[in-house]
Formats: structure tokens, C-alpha cells, sequence
């Protein structure tokens, strides 16, 4: 498809085959024709705002400057605000009155000219300058993330901060927010282009050691030199696989499930922390059948919060389905809150701890389970009663941090969230401390196969040294699928379509 620019801006895409017999004429402005398209989107957003900000990008750039802001060549100024009227390139009626900017290309987000309206952010506002810049001559609508996708061909961005800059764009909480702009600035990009260019060392003296050891122009100890450097990268490696998934659960949020008995407390419990009645409460028992799933901010960390059906034998066939749901969930929890009713516990104190060792091993699959033991409704024991149970509890060493509330009154509520948020913070990590967090699951895949492409190499090292190679390079492959550089179309697709339209 062949796309129109004024004649002006031909410097700037001086690369862009162009085609100058018959020139055509728009709005009395000659125009050339090239094979690159221009999109045009809003990227501020939808709804009713004081400001929207519709980017354009690719070669017609300044044509949507000159047609629709009457900006001529001698006026355009690279990265500066101008006000002016907006208006219909086709029947010069006045649409807005704003601000406009150019970025020329390279020094712009995609590499390309792009330009950037400033306009009152209302729908008919919006509305009229989208159909005004569609009907200029080779400008579309851009597809989802296709700005993004056009930074990362012309080599502003690599795979990982794309991936960086969408977890920005989709960030909810505040660690959220500071995992995604380390990747988005290159930390782990960084990381992962140290260890390519240590594999392509690696892999260029395997090579020249098969190509030329024969002539005696390759140094000694060189294979000894691969050998080391192989090992050390698959210790890092290694090392940076066993990082618990705390950049992926901070990314996707921690997955807590409360779970306990009938009549425990846990809809009242998720009512509390989501400060709303999310789920029923009622005296009956086995009110929850299925899960009910909130997520929160817990302190700055993600959780998503899952109610679950209390854990009993029932004849009721709903219910039995409530609670294989319920046990598949803790089965699957990075937390799991375990919710008691206090007036449930024994009646001697002294008892209480052998009594939740026995109550947490009915509930949690392993005894390596997170949790928190949550003894709920100490507004119905005797102050009494409660002084005794916390001195046991404080002599017992078995069991998991302990947090004594009562959802009606909201006594113990703040101790239990700060154990909470400890909790999730200690599954989450710092995102801003240590080595970058692997954030996604095809990281972590393409590492594993690099680690297990490594392993080749000293499998084969001392009997066949084409095949160790192979598995350099094989290692090699798996790290560039990361990064972008090696096999990305394939992944392509799936990074992009998460993007908003205008990002």
C-alpha cells in the first residue's frame, strides 16, 4: 500500500523508496508517495478528561502539522509546544484549540517523525480530530500496541523493556509500579545482553579451536578459558532461576486463600480487608459454595484475595463441589490464611496448641505451606481465656505466626495486617534491591532451556566439540529469544496484543 508526505519532510525519510513522477496534489500541497504507513491514535485514554493527546507516527507526520495546525517547515521546532487551532484539512472549520509538538525521527519514541496533539479531552473533541486525521492521505488508525511495536524495530526498545513498559502501563500498586520501570529502563535487559555477549566469546573460541587448533594458531588453555566461563554462567544462571517467582508473583499478585471451617469468620474476614461486602454472611453454615475472589493492595503488594467454602463433609452435592474448590485453592495459594473460631478451641488453654497443630494439618496439603493462623471472634472469650491462650501460643514453637482478631469489633485488625503485609512483602521481594526479578513465565522457560543447552556443552566437551558448540549456540538461541534478538516474531504477537490502542 502506498502512503502520501508532504515533499518537505523527504529529508527525514531520505531511506523510504519514493516515488516523484505525478506528483499529486493535496489541499494545493504537493505530496510524494512512499511504502511506509502513518497510524494515528489517541493515547491518553477513553472517558471525558481536561487534556487528551492524540500521537501520530510515521512519514506523513508533518502533513497532519501542516494540513490540520498550519504548520509550515520554517515553523516546525523539534520537542516544542505550540498553540494553535486545530481544523478539518477538508472544510477548515475550526475543531479545537491546542497544543501541538514534532518529534522529529530518530530522536522520537518509535525512531520515526511522529507528532502529538494536545486537545480538550472531550468525545466530540476527540472524535472530530481522529475522523480529521483519517481522512488526510496515507494515515490509519494504529492497531494495539503498535507505536511500541514500532520503537522496538527501530531499535529504541528490546523485548524486555517492551515487556517492562506493559507492566507499567498495567501497573495497580506501588511495587508494581517499581518493578516495571527498572525493567522498562534495562536492568534486566542488561543482565541478559552481559550474558549473550559472554556466550558469543564463549562460542566464537569453540569455534576457532574446532576451525583451527590443527595450525597451531590457537593459544593454549583456550577450551580451559570456555570451561570457566561456561560454568560461572550457568551458576548465575542457575542462581537467578531460584529466585522463589517473586518477580512473577509481584507482577500477577499474590494468590492468598482464606480457608477454615464453617462459621469461622473468612466472608467476614474478606468483607473487612475489602472494606465492602464482597461476599455473603450469614449464620448458616456452608453459606460460601463457591470462591469468591477480590484482589487488593496490600501496602503497596498485590494480592488477590480468594474466600473459599469451609472444609467439611457434607451430603449436599454443591457443597462437596465448594469444597474440592476450596482444597484445590489452598493446594495452589502462595498464602494461605487459616481461619478459627476462638470459641471453638478448647476450653483449657493449655490444649489450644496441640488443637490448631492438628486443625492446620487437616487444611494445609504440606507442613511447607505459608500461612497465617488466624483465631477469629475473640470478642465472644473472656479476656481471661485470651491471656491464657496467648501466653500457650507464645510457649508453642510449632506453629505459624498467630493473629488474634475479631472481625466485629476490628480488634487485632492492624497487627494482622502488618503480619500480612510482612508476609506478602517477604513473597514479593524489594524490586529495587539485588539482581533484576525474572517477571514472566517465557523467561524463565527460555533460561531453563539455555541452563539445559549448557549442560550440553560439558556433556560433550572432551568427545565430540561440535556437539558442545551446538549447545552454546543452542544456549545462545534461548537467551536471544528472550532479548529479541534471535526468533522474536513468533512472540511477537502475544507481547503486543496486551497493549492499549496509542501505546
Amino acid at each position: 500500500m502506498e502512503y502520501s508526505f508532504f515533499k518537505n519532510c523527504a529529508a527525514t525519510c531520505s531511506c523510504l523508496p519514493i516515488r516523484t513522477s505525478k506528483i499529486p496534489v493535496f489541499l494545493g500541497h504537493p505530496v510524494l508517495l512512499c511504502d511506509a504507513g502513518t497510524i494515528f491514535a489517541l493515547s491518553s485514554g477513553h472517558g471525558r478528561c481536561g487534556v487528551a493527546v492524540v500521537r501520530v507516527s510515521g512519514p506523513a507526520s508533518t502533513t497532519a502539522l501542516r494540513c490540520m495546525a498550519g504548520l509550515t517547515h520554517s515553523l516546525l521546532t523539534p520537542r516544542t509546544a505550540l498553540l494553535r487551532s486545530i481544523t478539518d484539512p477538508q472544510s477548515k472549520e475550526v475543531l479545537d484549540r491546542g497544543l501541538v509538538l514534532w518529534f522529529p525521527g530518530p530522536h522520537s519514541f518509535t525512531g520515526e517523525d511522529s507528532a502529538e496533539f494536545h486537545i480538550h479531552g472531550g468525545p466530540a473533541v476527540i472524535t472530530a480530530v481522529l475522523q480529521a486525521l483519517g481522512s488526510l492521505p496515507g494515515m490509519r488508525p494504529a492497531e494495539a500496541g503498535e507505536f511500541t511495536r514500532r520503537a522496538f524495530h527501530a531499535g529504541k526498545l528490546g523485548l524486555t523493556e517492551v515487556e517492562g513498559l506493559g507492566d507499567l502501563i498495567h501497573a495497580e500498586t506501588e511495587a508494581q509500579r517499581r518493578q516495571a520501570l527498572r525493567q522498562m529502563c534495562g536492568d534486566l535487559g542488561r543482565l541478559y545482553q552481559d550474558w549473550t555477549s559472554r556466550l558469543k566469546r564463549c562460542l566464537a573460541h569453540v569455534e576457532a579451536f574446532i576451525d583451527f587448533s590443527e595450525d597451531e594458531l590457537i593459544e593454549d588453555g583456550v577450551l580451559n578459558q570456555v570451561d570457566t566461563s561456561v560454568c560461572d554462567l550457568q551458576a548465575e544462571m542457575e542462581r537467578h532461576l531460584k529466585d522463589e517467582r517473586r518477580g512473577e508473583r509481584l507482577r500477577s499478585g499474590v494468590q492468598v486463600v482464606i480457608a477454615g471451617a464453617t462459621n469461622a469468620g473468612k466472608s467476614s474476614l474478606l468483607n473487612t480487608l475489602c472494606q465492602r461486602p464482597a461476599a455473603i454472611v450469614s449464620p448458616i453454615a456452608g453459606t460460601t459454595r463457591d470462591v469468591v475472589e477480590t484482589a487488593l493492595d496490600i501496602g503497596g503488594f498485590p494480592a488477590v484475595l480468594s474466600d473459599t467454602a469451609g472444609l467439611r463433609d457434607s451430603p449436599d452435592l454443591v457443597e462437596r463441589e465448594g469444597v474440592r474448590r476450596a482444597r484445590e485453592r489452598v493446594e495452589q495459594a502462595d498464602l494461605t490464611l487459616v481461619v478459627v473460631d476462638c470459641a471453638q478451641l478448647p476450653s483449657d488453654a493449655q490444649q489450644a496448641p496441640a488443637f490448631l497443630q492438628g486443625h492446620l494439618s487437616s487444611i494445609l496439603p504440606t507442613q511447607e505451606q505459608r500461612c497465617l493462623l488466624v483465631l477469629n471472634k475473640t470478642d465472644l472469650v473472656s479476656e481471661e481465656w485470651r491471656q491464657q491462650l496467648e501466653t500457650e501460643l507464645r510457649r508453642s514453637s510449632g506453629l505459624p505466626p498467630v493473629c488474634l482478631i475479631s472481625c466485629q469489633t476490628n480488634e487485632g485488625l492492624q497487627d494482622f495486617l502488618a503480619a500480612l503485609h510482612s508476609s506478602i512483602k517477604a513473597l514479593c521481594g524489594d524490586p529495587l534491591s539485588g539482581a533484576p526479578s525474572l517477571t514472566q513465565a517465557r523467561h524463565r522457560a527460555h533460561l531453563q532451556q539455555c541452563v539445559a543447552a549448557l549442560s550440553q556443552y560439558h556433556r560433550y566437551r572432551d568427545t565430540d566439540l561440535a556437539l558442545a558448540a551446538e549447545g552454546v549456540r543452542l544456549a545462545l538461541t534461548s537467551l536471544g529469544r528472550i532479548t529479541g534478538r534471535v526468533g522474536a516474531e513468533e512472540i511477537l504477537d502475544i507481547i503486543f496484543k496486551d497493549f492499549c490502542i496509542g501505546k
